[in-house]
Parts: structure tokens; C-alpha cells; sequence
């Protein structure tokens, strides 16, 4: 690891300059040296593993369609590129496949499902036809139980809960403990927790993580003093939009 062994992972590949779950922007990622790539996932409606966040291609692709109506033929036709700039006009929504053979050695594909448990058998089998080994994947979801039968299927995977925390005013109200996302993380044998990089995170948050022996990493972290505040805690990722320019400047302040 870098920075102090503090994981600084590329939110949807380096997409602060290139379009988002992207070849193009993952590739950017690996060659400015992200320690990792966060990638979202979900199904087509023929049973497909496509890299893509929203639920509909609206935001993306300018075609408000849901994913899941949606076959892998007729998702390969939008433009996932063109949103960004002009200059990635043509890029196209890639499949979990493709993204396997780009990552380095000694890099990390953490990949968020965004749907559910359905996917699990599907993943499983693409993960291990790749030739990644089992500390270069890691697995996260919002979803308990879709996080639980992701650990109990790929045990050897590291496999954590995200959560929202404060991230938003109706979230501060209704905020979960950190005792309760602890509970269910062990409950379910899960490996760690990828929280929002929000209030709720201080040296008692961390420490407390840190005592049960958990993976803590945090996202979404743009700001450099944030960053050295979240490294200097004790967290083992930071998920950022610009990793390199973030490594950059983490690399400076030591």
C-alpha cells in the first residue's frame, strides 16, 4: 500500500477527468498509479454483468431506459462516453469481463453491486474464470444481505458492508451506530465496512473499527485536508474522484 498504507481508490475510475465505469476512465486510473478502481456492477436483462451506477441510462447515455430491460446487445449501442466530452464520444458501457485483464499486479478491483443477491452466481463464476487472484478483488454493497451470500459464496474475497452514515440531513436523523454496523458486519462474517466520509468518522469511530479487527475504508474524499485528516486516523482506503492528483498532494504534505 501507499500513503501509509492508506488505499487511495479511483472512484469509478479517474472520473474526474474521464467519463465514469469506463474503460477509458479505468484505464486513465491504472496508468496515473490508483492503488485501486472502484467499479459499480449489475445485470442486463440477459443475465450480463455490465459496469454501470444508475438503474436507467438516462444521466449517462441521454436514453431513458432501465438497465434491466435492457440486453447487453442493446446497452453496447448507447454512447457512455459523450457526457463528459466530446472527446469521449463513442465510448462504450463495458462488461465486468473486460475490466479484469486491465488490472495491474498489486492492484485492487473493488467492485460495489448495485443491484442484488441475484447477481451473486453470475459474479462468482466471472471472478473466478479471471485471472485476478483473491487479494486483488473485493466486494461491496449497501445491502446486507446481498454482501452476506457474496461472502458466503467467494469466502476467500474480502466482502464489506457500505453505508451512508450522515450523508445526508435525513440520514444525520436516523444515522446508524457504529456499534450496529459493527454487529452486522461480524454477524454476517463480512470483512470491513466503506462508509461516507462524513462527521461520524473520528479517532473513536476508527478505533473502535480498528478494535474488531475490520477493513475501514471511506469515500468520497476530493478534498486534500480531508484526506490527510481521514490517513492520519488510521483508514485503510480513501475513495476519491482524482486519485492521482490526491496522491499527489497526500505525497507532498508527508
Amino acid at each position: 500500500m501507499k500513503n501509509n498504507d492508506c488505499l487511495i481508490i479511483a472512484h469509478r475510475g479517474e472520473s474526474y477527468d474521464a467519463p465514469e465505469n469506463t474503460m477509458a476512465s479505468i484505464n486513465l486510473a491504472w496508468q496515473r498509479g490508483a492503488d485501486a478502481v472502484e467499479i459499480d456492477i449489475q445485470l442486463s436483462k440477459d443475465n450480463e454483468i455490465i459496469v454501470f451506477h444508475d438503474a436507467n441510462t438516462k444521466r449517462i447515455c441521454a436514453h431513458n431506459q432501465a438497465v434491466i430491460k435492457q440486453n447487453l446487445i442493446q446497452l453496447k449501442r448507447l454512447d457512455a462516453g459523450a457526457f463528459k466530452d466530446i472527446k469521449y464520444s463513442g465510448e462504450k458501457i463495458p462488461t465486468l469481463s473486460e475490466v479484469f485483464p486491465t488490472v495491474p499486479e498489486g492492484k485492487k478491483l473493488i467492485i460495489e453491486i448495485k443491484c442484488g443477491p441475484e447477481i451473486i452466481e453470475k459474479l462468482a463464476q466471472e471472478i473466478l474464470a479471471s485471472n485476478l487472484s483473491y487479494n486483488q478483488i473485493e466486494i461491496i454493497s449497501f445491502d446486507i444481505s446481498t454482501a452476506a451470500k457474496a461472502k458466503k459464496t467467494l469466502h476467500k474475497y474480502n466482502v464489506m458492508l457500505l453505508s451512508e452514515l450522515d450523508y445526508t440531513w435525513l440520514h444525520k436523523i436516523f444515522k446508524p451506530s457504529v456499534e450496529y454496523l459493527v454487529h452486522e458486519t461480524l454477524k454476517h462474517k463480512l470483512d470491513g465496512l466503506d462508509v461516507w466520509a462524513g462527521n461520524m468518522i473520528d479517532k473513536q469511530f476508527v478505533e473502535y473499527i480498528k478494535s474488531k479487527k475490520l477493513i475501514l475504508y471511506t469515500w468520497t474524499v476530493n478534498d486534500v485536508s480531508k484526506a490527510q485528516f481521514l490517513r492520519n486516523l488510521g483508514v485503510d482506503g480513501i475513495t476519491t474522484d482524482r486519485a492521482q492528483w490526491l496522491k499527489e498532494k497526500l505525497t507532498d504534505i508527508k
